[in-house]
């Protein structure tokens, strides 16, 4: 199951929750500046010693002091117009994101939208790319949207690729 919601992604009550991050790992803007607040300085000195993280890759730390168990950071591709293999990259994030999960007996995960903050990727190839990976999954999934018009692109993409009866909205 899917739930896509509007959402602050540091509140929610998962086993994991799925940091955008950058190469450093140490901290940044945008979710990534959100996690790293709420999880406390334990969270940056973990951090600190996972020698950063390749695009398209990701880590896995404990969650501090979030109600989520661990953080997966993954860091996604910053969007040079689609010649780059930025969709590659994207998916690549989510994928490995799944696999540490899996990993480490996670069944609740949280994502927020990878790399369409600062990055530029746009939302709604970004959303085509989650939800393709997504929907595979038998793991409790939440997708945590920023604002009303990013759930609304997902919902769009999700009838548009028929996912409509898999994923719910609130």
């Amino acid at each position: 199951m899917i739930r896509v919601l509007v959402s602050d992604i540091t509140k929610l009550s998962v086993d994991a929750v799925v940091n955008a991050a950058n190469n450093s790992l140490l901290g940044g803007g945008g979710v990534d500046g959100a996690i790293h607040s709420a999880a406390g300085n334990g969270l940056l000195k973990e951090c600190m010693g996972l020698g950063g993280c390749e695009t398209g890759d990701a880590k896995i730390t404990a969650g501090y002091r979030l109600k989520a168990k661990y953080v997966i950071h993954t860091v996604g591709p910053v969007w040079h117009g689609g010649a780059m293999g930025e969709d590659d990259k994207l998916r690549s994030c989510y994928e490995r994101s799944l696999e540490l999960a899996k990993k480490y007996g996670v069944e609740s995960i949280a994502f927020p939208l990878i790399s369409c903050g600062v990055y530029g990727f746009p939302k709604e190839r970004a959303s085509r790319i989650a939800l393709s990976v997504l929907s595979k999954s038998d793991l409790d999934i939440t997708i945590s949207c920023f604002s009303q018009g990013d759930m609304e692109i997902y919902r769009k993409t999700a009838k548009e690729m028929g996912l409509d009866d898999m994923i719910s909205f609130s």
